[in-house]
């Protein structure tokens, strides 16, 4: 041990992060052993040139000349500039779930801290009338398409570090939500040291580094270095259904999507997108542009406010499509990007945080008022330039689109909640029901249609339905 510690030293010292080994001798073995192993699993060469580039100095937002709306597949055929057949594409997507050829995906690092729910996320009681789990909403979609179709469906989840074991216990805990175990393949997805603003290394313990999840981009590495991805083409998963797990709304398997990705013309089928336009310039949601002939997403915070803001002729945003994280990704284009699993990693970005951390001279704990350090994420969206070529498809924000982050306000269980009972309230109306709306046009009763009742409208054709539902009523179906 003495030996791996000074030359475990002697590296941090050229490097300029010795401080981190301040209680190294005052460390219990195994301990000791602990952060060294974290120390070796840095390549501080390269955090180098990362510290430099996007935590001391950060990165200048310059918007290339080139940047344009992304074209977009609308929801209406007839309404696109490029008409193309809705029943065609649901004809392959179909045929793609009918053959196994699709598997689930989901992004599911994220704990419930901003909700104040102790727990992953994924735990989080999230429907409108019966409060059930994300995790168990999604579950009854994969469960429901088995029936349909007549397949077996594998579902691979990216936990954290943090959440890992939480997550496969509350899975055991609920006997996999009537899924074969072996049909659910659960991960971990890497990590990066947290850092802080004057560029050294924090230390969340004694004999720990502080470290946050490498972002959802880091989705595409972990895919490989699970095994996930040589899992799929084992079973012959051909497309993967990504979304995050925060999005209750998500359709898991919606063929005409499936469809496009697969056929349509100017898909490469490797990485294609859905997008619901955006309900005001300073939405907080990244944006689908083309920038040197290539489909990519902007965050937000890096549009400028003169382009998020500008209109077209037609007084809609000219920037108008928001990308709400549901992907169809190649398999083969996961297994092309990580080829060389030792260089491939797409671009960090930098996330100021407030991080506790142990000051290795006093050895107390110190936990700032304000952010006092950087985390860096890397994000899927990332890859779709990196495709041959990329699509993007219009959904509907009521349909597919209503997200749990906060626990008041945008994207809150309130905001999600009424999303939520809009869109059943809609699928009844379509059968003849009729419901109660206030002055305003809300929906004045709480609504709930589980997956196994209904995955789209069309499916409560001959479900047994009300003629009417009460004002302030809970109805679930």
């Amino acid at each position: 041990m003495s030996s791996r510690l000074t030359e475990i030293r002697e590296r941090l010292r050229r490097h300029g992060q010795e401080h981190v080994l301040a209680f190294a001798e005052s460390l219990a073995p195994a301990a000791l052993e602990g952060l060294l192993d974290q120390l070796d699993a840095i390549n501080f060469v390269e955090l180098d040139g990362l510290i430099r580039s996007l935590v001391l100095e950060p990165p200048a937002r310059a918007m290339p000349a080139d940047i344009e709306p992304a074209p977009c597949y609308a929801i209406d055929p007839a309404e696109a500039s490029a008409p193309w057949s809705r029943s065609r594409a649901r004809a392959i997507g179909e045929e793609l779930l009918a053959e196994g050829r699709v598997a689930a995906f989901t992004v599911a690092g994220g704990q419930g801290t901003r909700l104040g729910w102790a727990g992953p996320k994924g735990t989080f009681p999230a429907t409108v009338v019966t409060g059930k789990p994300l995790f168990r909403v999604f579950a009854e979609q994969i469960v429901a398409a088995r029936r349909r179709y007549g397949i077996s469906i594998p579902w691979y989840i990216m936990t954290s570090p943090q959440n890992d074991d939480a997550t496969r216990a509350f899975f055991s805990d609920n006997n996999w939500f009537a899924l074969p175990a072996e049909d659910i393949f659960t991960f971990p997805q890497g990590t990066m040291p947290s850092i802080g603003l004057d560029g050294k290394l924090l230390l969340a313990a004694p004999g720990e580094l502080a470290t946050n999840p490498d972002g959802h981009g880091g989705a595409i590495r972990a895919l490989r270095s699970s095994g996930a991805i040589e899992h799929m083409a084992a079973r012959g998963i051909e497309i993967i259904s990504y979304f995050q797990v925060d999005n209750p709304l998500v359709r898991i398997f919606d063929p005409v999507f499936l469809g496009l990705h697969a056929a349509a013309p100017d898909s490469s089928a490797e990485m294609s997108s859905k997008m619901v336009p955006k309900v005001a310039p300073e939405e907080k949601v990244g944006v689908f542009c083309r920038i040197g002939g290539r489909t990519t997403v902007v965050e937000y915070s890096d549009l400028p406010a003169a382009l998020a803001a500008a209109r077209d002729e037609r007084g809609e945003l000219r920037f108008r499509a928001g990308s709400i994280a549901i992907h169809a990704i190649g398999v083969r284009f996961v297994e092309r990007l990580t080829a060389d699993r030792d260089r491939f990693g797409l671009p960090f970005h930098r996330a100021e945080k407030k991080v506790p951390f142990v000051d290795p001279r006093s050895g107390a704990l110190v936990e700032s008022e304000r952010p006092n350090a950087v985390k860096l994420e890397t994000f899927v969206f990332d890859a779709i330039p990196l495709a041959a070529s990329s699509i993007v498809c219009e959904t509907d924000r009521v349909e597919e689109f209503a997200p749990i982050k906060n626990a008041e306000g945008v994207d809150s269980p309130a905001s999600s909640h009424r999303l939520q009972t809009e869109r059943h309230a809609r699928w009844l109306e379509a059968r003849g029901v009729r419901i109660p709306r206030s002055p305003d046009g809300t929906v004045d009763a709480r609504i709930e249609i589980a997956p196994l009742t209904a995955l789209e409208a069309a499916d409560l054709e001959g479900v047994e339905l009300p003629a009417q539902v009460a004002p302030g009523s809970d109805v679930v179906l």
